[in-house]
């Protein structure tokens, strides 16, 4: 049975993480593109959202070229958290995915993120607060807990399919974990247990094998992809097709990686000018030149080379040549492994 979220029937089982820093628009189309079943905005704070922060309003971007655009917001007052979600709408959300599973302090120190799993009568009314205000389906994104005397995501995510959130996505670990150690997906279980709306499981996967046994596991509808996705926004699609064949995508061939990665690059220096976005492009290169680099086709003092010469370039022209020749470079190395 496929997964639907209000009026949206989503495509696939396997979805993409919301991530700071990484999931921006260019980021996001693409991973949409190669198939994806469902992608998060990066976390939006809704009090900077609607008092108009730039950073915040760049984060928001994307109706139009992801559907269904879904939009996370975070917060810890129910009045911003209304009016970020009546904003989110105006520009174009499908779907609103509320933040309370982040653990980073300067967001669960502001009492928002994760730090909400400790007040559940808040928590709700930050939920309720959002779906009154919300035409479109409020979904909610959490964490096993705060601590391990404190495994409360069964009782939050009960309580907000009553107050009327479509999905809960639960990230096998405790805040106070913060990405140590494994996920445990089996703790996952608890929440399928207390809820009847689609449970996605998050945390630790990357393979179609942590995917079978995320699902396995945690008794979930379907998994979403994060640190996996580092360096290749097009893995969602193909764990998606791994798992149901047809609903996503064959893993593309070397020289088409290269080519996205370029895409990516294009879309990077686009979106955010060419100083920032030759600064903020170097960690999605060099996520991209360990994966080639794990698949064999280099050793690890090329990617040493590759890392020094591609990651302190200043200007885009040159970083897009020096693509260009590592495409050259292991487009050759791979046609030489397929022969060995």
């Amino acid at each position: 049975m496929g997964i639907v979220i209000g009026a949206h029937k989503i495509r696939n089982r396997v979805f993409l993480a919301p991530m700071s820093g990484v999931t921006d628009e260019p980021f996001r189309v693409l991973a949409h593109k190669y198939g994806a079943g469902l992608v998060v905005s990066e976390m939006v704070a809704s009090n900077a959202l609607v008092e108009a922060r730039p950073d915040m309003v760049r984060r928001a971007t994307g109706a139009g070229r992801v559907s269904p655009f879904v939009l996370q917001l975070a917060g810890r007052e129910p009045e911003w958290m209304a009016r970020g979600a009546e904003l989110a709408q105006k520009i174009g959300a499908d779907i609103i995915d509320i933040n309370m599973g982040c653990p980073a302090r300067e967001v669960a120190g502001k009492l928002s993120g994760s730090a909400l799993m400790r007040d559940l009568d808040h928590a709700c009314s930050l939920i309720a607060a959002t779906v009154r205000a919300s035409s479109v389906p409020v979904t909610l994104k959490m964490r096993l807990g705060w601590d391990f005397d404190c495994l409360n995501a069964p009782e939050l995510a009960r309580r907000a399919e009553l107050l009327g959130v479509a999905m809960v996505t639960v990230h096998g670990r405790t805040r106070n974990q913060f990405y140590k150690g494994r996920a445990d997906w089996k703790a996952i279980r608890s929440v399928r247990q207390a809820i009847t709306i689609p449970l996605i499981a998050n945390g630790d996967g990357a393979s179609i094998d942590d995917v079978h046994a995320m699902l396995d596991a945690s008794g979930a509808d379907g998994v979403m992809i994060g640190r996996g996705a580092y360096g290749r926004p097009w893995w969602p699609g193909v764990l998606a097709n791994k798992l149901d064949p047809g609903c996503g995508i064959d893993e593309p061939e070397i020289a088409e990686q290269a080519a996205i990665i370029a895409d990516h690059y294009d879309g990077i220096i686009g979106h955010y000018g060419e100083p920032n976005g030759v600064r903020i492009a170097r960690k999605h290169i060099g996520w991209a030149l360990e994966r080639w680099r794990d698949k064999g086709l280099y050793d690890q003092a090329e990617t040493t080379r590759w890392r020094a010469r591609l990651l302190k370039l200043e200007h885009a022209g040159a970083v897009k040549s020096g693509l260009n020749e590592l495409r050259d470079q292991i487009c050759s190395a791979a046609e030489r492994v397929a022969a060995a």
